[in-house]
């Protein structure tokens, strides 16, 4: 990615920089030793520079020391012709030549510190060496005095050109600036492009810890930091979603027990005015009695399914809907739940039309028969709420191939539109078409819910098809043994 390149770009660069740095280091390093001196060069240039100078006062160190003019100023003269500065002592220290000034006639040195017969830099000029060299009388073949001699550094050291090393040392130098110029961008790119990014996704962080979900995080790069922004806006879109849906259930379960409530509350009151009226004798014969009996044993079947449908609910959110397939045959299994299921459907005005009994298929399937019932008995009671007297329910069982299809099907006034993709949530009541289905719509909202849950524990398959004003068909499948 665009990051990840770019520092391995720069890092190889820097890298290199350093490699050639150190490259150029230990050649100057390996240059300095090569050119250094052996030892004793100095001394031995010492000894030929001065060589002349020491001849000439071993022959003529009497005159030189009785004050003979012409001599000493050819000594003068041979010690400025080479560049040497010489001064001329005898044994005592009494100094009787000096080749810049005449010396004083009370000049003398301490020939115990001031005689070094070695080659050593001067006091007062360290571009300066300083030497002592004994001086012998050719007629005596004794020492006779010290001559001390102060030559140039480039008389008695080797020239060392800084050429040659001048390229070198200016490829370090530039390679130190590259390397400081690198790690300066370095730190900007990473400002820029790293932290200030980081940054920005915290302030996004914090905005979704407080409840806004609606601030986008935007990165203007397709690189690895914009990547981290793809999957952060998908997340915060994803917690926006979960907690619009949190909200909705919350709603949606207010919604629920007030209703609970009501569907409760009618039948319960009904059952009591009921119950007084024939209490209080209003039934004038057993018909009557009967009647009430059987209204109040409706609405006693009313509040036995919404308190069933609780239980189941409950139950599935403690994943404890224990569903117990056995293999059985379907033929037998399905007669005995639709018989009960027509009568009701005609029972309610409206037209039931189920498989005949022949045509049923007789296939081994597995299934828990007490739960197939729930699912089959929820699916008609959903098609009687949007149905009305005169129209039709079908029920019909197919095999196809290694799965048993069960359709519920009916001619009512179908799902709107905007109701299909929440069908099989918890807690929700699709909406009624027209005002005078509103409250035959009443529910608790989890017949459907508790539908699909049943047949996924069974290893199949629940869905729908449905047009606004004709009608809807579910679809279950469960395979075979």
């Amino acid at each position: 990615m665009y990051v990840g390149r770019w520092l391995t770009r720069w890092t190889s660069a820097a890298a290199v920089c350093l490699i050639v740095a150190i490259g150029c280091g230990a050649y100057l390093l390996w240059k300095e030793r090569e050119d250094r001196p052996p030892a004793g060069y100095a001394i031995n240039q010492t000894r030929i520079q001065v060589n002349e100078i020491v001849l000439f006062l071993e022959r003529n160190h009497e005159a030189v020391a009785a004050g003979d003019e012409a001599v000493r100023d050819d000594l003068r003269r041979l010690s400025e012709d080479k560049g040497i500065a010489l001064l001329f002592a005898l044994p005592d220290g009494s100094v009787v030549f000096r080749s810049g000034d005449e010396p004083q006639p009370a000049e003398a040195i301490d020939v115990r510190t001031a005689l070094h017969y070695d080659l050593y830099r001067s006091k007062a000029d360290e571009e300066t060496f300083e030497a002592a060299f004994p001086i012998i009388g050719q007629a005596a073949q004794a020492q006779i005095g010290n001559a001390i001699f102060t030559l140039p550094a480039s008389l008695v050291l080797p020239d060392r050109s800084s050429a040659p090393l001048l390229f070198p040392i200016m490829l370090v130098f530039a390679c130190v600036l590259l390397v400081i110029a690198l790690l300066l961008l370095l730190n900007r790119k990473i400002k820029r492009d790293v932290l200030q990014p980081i940054v920005r996704l915290k302030d996004y962080s914090e905005a979704i810890l407080k409840g806004d979900y609606e601030r986008k995080a935007e990165h203007v790069r397709r690189d690895e930091v914009g990547d981290a922004y793809a999957m952060f806006d998908q997340m915060r879109l994803e917690i926006m979603h979960l907690s619009k849906r949190r909200d909705e259930q919350d709603k949606a379960q207010k919604e629920l027990i007030s209703n609970l409530s009501h569907e409760l509350k009618t039948p319960l009151t009904t059952m009591k005015a009921y119950l007084e009226a024939i209490e209080a004798g209003v039934c004038p014969d057993m018909d009557a009695v009967l009647e009430y009996v059987r209204v109040m044993q409706t609405h006693t079947h009313k509040m036995t399914a919404r308190v069933d449908d609780l239980l189941l609910h409950a139950l599935r959110e403690l994943g404890q809907i224990s569903v117990a397939p056995v293999e059985r045959y379907s033929r037998e299994m399905l007669l005995s739940i639709l018989r009960p299921i027509g009568h009701s459907v005609r029972a309610a005005g409206v037209s039931f039309i189920g498989p005949e009994p022949e045509s049923l298929p007789n296939v081994l399937v597995n299934a828990d028969e007490n739960r197939l019932e729930q699912v089959i008995s929820n699916l008609v009671a959903n098609a009687l709420k949007h149905t009305s007297p005169g129209d039709s329910i079908r029920v019909g069982v197919e095999r196809e191939e290694d799965r048993l299809t069960v359709t519920i099907e009916d001619t009512g006034r179908g799902i709107l539109p905007q109701d299909m993709p929440f069908i099989f949530e918890r807690y929700f009541q699709g909406r009624p078409n027209d005002f005078a289905a509103a409250r035959k719509n009443e529910g608790t909202g989890l017949g459907l819910s508790i539908c699909k849950h049943i047949i996924e524990a069974h290893g199949g398959t629940i869905s729908f098809q449905s047009a606004p004003g004709r009608g809807t068909a579910f679809y279950f499948s469960i395979p075979l043994c």
